[in-house]
């Protein structure tokens, strides 16, 4: 499955617990990537990443604990 993260709405938002969250629920990205992202994300641009479809439902749910709002795309 394949996400768009929009945004992120967290009046501090905590770019480590992000950068964890994406590294641990995507199939593909490693730690130095995910940080990269999460900087990103955090400028205001969007960011794509596909989700192993075994573990999609914990990952939504660990994105909007971390106000991060996302679409799916596949």
């Amino acid at each position: 499955m394949k996400l768009n993260l929009l945004s992120c709405d967290a009046q501090r938002p905590d770019k480590r617990a992000i950068a964890n969250c994406i590294s641990e629920i995507s199939t593909d990205i490693g730690s130095s990537l995910a940080h990269e992202l999460t900087n990103i994300l955090l400028e205001g641009d969007a960011v794509d990443i596909e989700v192993g479809d075994k573990n999609s439902g914990s990952s939504l749910r660990a994105l909007r604990k971390l106000d991060i709002d996302y679409e799916i795309l596949e």
